[in-house]
This record gives structure tokens, C-alpha cells and sequence, in this order.
């Protein structure tokens, strides 16, 4: 028979479960490879067909198509933007006659936001402006990424669009020349929502052996972590690094630093990405601050931050003068720091579990239990930066810089 399947088959922890990745190949060639692949697939019953599995769709047929020669006038630019929930985002496609040197070169579009919880369908138009672009890693060549802010019929922002306060506090502020380094954390889930590599029937071990782990018992998911690294690298995004977290299935990887408003756009993008990396792997990413309940850790967004004067000699000065101006904020920023004003938080920040309490303040050098955090190396060489340990997983690094900005800074 020319066709054939390759099985690999990943075993997983505490588990008798096989995840089997299916590939299609061929003695002869991918072509007929498909051929009979296309052949099988419609004779199966509409009952199989129901059943499908999308990602286990043959890659050699897509691959097929995805080699066809694109045509040198034109370019595909994906549109990207974040939905009425505050932490999801939503894509689609145009094509273009020419290749864009920079996001204003391109076209302002719209889209239907009674569908992404923007408007209502008596006025349903959402506006689309293009504000930061990156090679596009998925279909490579001239194509295009393109992050977009979201604006109403009106011309104003939608709720959602923390970007838009973002730029204005940055203008006011750009004498201080911020810079953010933003640790993401996330959690790989099967598409029944369970935990990637987690038994069905039970749990794994508990946690102690699997942060920054090796070995197929240990780290769950490493082949989307390195492939959404090299994705980033390539889409232009100032990803710094990446780790298993302490929850099997957890991971992290880190986004600085960046200066200002760049911090958010490189931060949902490579949201993005990862989102699409982990769909070709019929994984699903959780953003969410306590996917597990229990003795397990959650996940945040450590954000750090420092300015022009934290970075030179004495600069701790300045860094115990920022902690000071956020403890008379502590209410506020817990509100700005995930999208539910707290809520997402509550369940992550309890005081256990390398966490501070959400109700209360305080700081700490090398402290993982505070809610800020001075590292040894910055307390030893009295310059750098600070570590604010509250934001969670899910939220929004425009909201987070904000704030920030305007607590540190501008002293609002």
C-alpha cells in the first residue's frame, strides 16, 4: 500500500493515555500521498466526518496548496485585534498589491462587532486601525501580522481598547523612557479543557519537579513552546526567553524589555502566535490565573519596570519612591490588573502559592510572596528595576503599562 500513517506516540505522566500525532507519507510521493488521503476521507460516513478531529487534518494536503507560488503583487495581511472580552483576539484576512514598509501604510478596515461583543447588530461596524506590524511566521515571505486598536462608528475606542489611554500617558511621561519586561505565563489544555499530559482519571505528582524540568515526565508541550519561540523570533517580537513553570502544563515565556506602548503590542502578539502555533497542535492556550483548583499554582504576568533613573547608579532611590506611590494604589491596580476588575485575580492571589494577598500591599527583596518584588541583583548594585507580581495571566499589558505609567510617573 503507498499510503501509510506514522504514529508517534508521546507518553505521558502518571498516565496510560497516548496523544498520537498522525503525519502522512508516502513510498512514492506526498502527491499521491494526498491522492489516496482525499480518496479515504469521503468515504467516510457523515457520522465520521462529525467526529473529525481538525488537527488531525493531513498536513501534506495543506502543505500541498501552501507551495503553490504566491503571486510577487500581492501579500496577505492578517488583521489582529482583541474582542469585547479584554483578553481573547480575533483575526482575519486581506490582501494587498503592495508590500508595507510600516503599519500606517495600511488600510483602515472594519469588522462585524456584534459578533465579538463590540456593538449591536443595528450598528454593527467596528473599525480596524493598523498600529504595529511583524512578519508573518504561519505563511512567511512578505506577508504580514498586523495588530489593530478597535474604534467605534464614532471614531472613539472601544472598552476595550486600553492602547489608546496607553499612548496618551506615554506622551506625557516619554521624558522617563519606561521599560517593561513582561513574564507570561500559561497553561496548555487538551480540548476537553483538561490539562495538557495530565491524566484523565487523576493527577500527576505534585509539583517540585517540573519547573524548568527536562524529560518526557516533566515537561508537557515542549514542541509548541519551541515552535512558538522560533515564531517569535522570526515575526520580530523582542521575546527574551522562555521556561517550564511549577504546574505540569504550565509554561512561560518572557516579552522585553520594550519601550512604552511596544510592551502591549509584543505582548498580544505573541499571544497571538502562540494561540495559532498550539491550534496546528490540537493543543488549546489557558490565559486563565487558576486553571486547577487546589494545591497548584496560577499563573500571572510578572510585570517589570523601570525608568531612565532606576537604571543609573543610586537608581534605587527611585525605585523605593515608585513602591511608595504604589502602595497608596493598591485597590486600582488589582482592578486594572486583569479583566474582570479583580475577580480573575481573587482566585490566584490568596497568599499561598508564590503569591501575595490580594488585599494587601507589600514589598519585599527577593520576595516571591509579595506584591513587589526588588531583585537581589538590583538591591546589591542599588540600580535597576522592580518586579510587580499582582498582574494576572490574563491581562492586558496596555491596562498594566498604564496604570503603571500613571502611578510612577505622572503621579496621578
Amino acid at each position: 500500500m503507498l499510503f501509510k500513517s506514522i504514529t508517534r506516540c508521546l507518553r505521558l505522566a502518571n498516565s496510560t493515555r497516548i496523544l498520537t500525532i498522525r503525519t502522512c507519507t508516502t513510498a512514492a510521493s506526498p502527491e499521491n500521498a494526498a491522492t489516496e488521503y482525499h480518496h479515504n476521507f469521503w468515504k467516510k460516513s457523515p457520522e465520521d466526518m462529525a467526529a473529525l478531529d481538525p488537527a488531525n487534518l493531513c498536513k501534506v494536503t495543506l502543505k500541498k496548496y501552501m507551495s503553490l507560488p504566491q503571486p510577487k503583487d500581492k501579500i496577505q495581511c492578517t488583521y489582529v485585534w482583541i474582542d469585547g472580552t479584554g483578553e481573547n483576539v480575533r483575526s482575519k484576512t486581506k490582501t494587498l498589491d503592495f508590500v508595507p514598509k510600516q503599519a500606517s501604510d495600511l488600510p483602515i478596515w472594519d469588522y462585524d462587532g456584534s459578533s465579538t461583543y463590540q456593538s449591536e447588530g443595528s450598528n454593527s461596524d467596528v473599525y480596524l486601525y493598523p498600529v504595529s506590524m511583524y512578519k508573518d511566521p504561519f505563511r512567511g515571505g512578505d506577508n504580514k501580522l498586523v495588530l489593530c486598536e478597535t474604534y467605534r462608528f464614532n471614531k472613539k475606542p472601544t472598552d476595550t481598547n486600553k492602547r489608546h489611554s496607553l499612548v496618551q500617558a506615554m506622551e506625557k511621561a516619554k521624558e522617563f523612557i519606561p521599560w517593561f519586561g513582561l513574564e507570561q505565563e500559561y497553561t496548555l489544555l487538551d480540548t476537553d479543557g483538561y490539562p495538557f499530559g495530565w491524566p484523565k482519571n487523576g493527577f500527576p505528582g505534585p509539583q517540585g519537579p517540573y519547573y524548568c524540568g527536562v524529560g518526557a515526565t516533566k515537561a508537557y508541550g515542549r514542541d509548541i513552546v519551541e515552535a512558538h519561540y522560533r515564531a517569535c523570533m522570526y515575526a520580530g517580537i523582542n521575546i527574551s526567553g522562555t521556561n517550564a513553570e511549577v504546574m505540569p502544563a504550565q509554561w512561560e515565556f518572557q516579552v522585553g524589555p520594550c519601550e512604552g506602548v511596544s510592551i502591549g503590542d509584543e505582548v498580544w502578539m505573541a499571544r497571538f502566535i502562540l494561540h495559532q502555533v498550539a491550534e496546528e497542535f490540537g493543543v488549546v492556550v489557558s490565559y486563565d490565573p487558576k486553571p486547577m483548583p487546589g494545591n497548584w499554582n496560577g499563573a500571572g504576568a510578572h510585570t517589570n519596570f523601570s525608568t531612565k533613573q532606576m537604571r543609573e547608579p543610586n537608581g534605587i532611590k527611585y525605585i523605593e519612591e515608585a513602591i511608595e506611590r504604589l502602595s497608596r494604589h493598591h485597590v486600582r491596580h488589582i482592578q486594572a490588573y486583569d479583566p474582570k476588575q479583580g475577580k480573575d485575580n481573587e482566585r490566584r492571589l490568596t497568599g499561598q502559592h508564590e503569591t501575595s494577598s490580594i488585599h494587601d500591599f507589600s514589598a519585599g527583596v527577593a520576595n516571591r510572596g509579595a506584591s513587589i518584588r526588588i531583585p537581589r541583583q538590583v538591591n546589591e548594585k542599588k540600580m535597576g528595576y522592580l518586579e510587580d507580581r499582582r498582574p494576572s495571566s490574563n491581562c492586558d499589558p496596555y491596562a498594566v503599562a498604564d496604570v503603571m505609567i500613571r502611578t510612577i510617573c505622572l503621579n496621578e
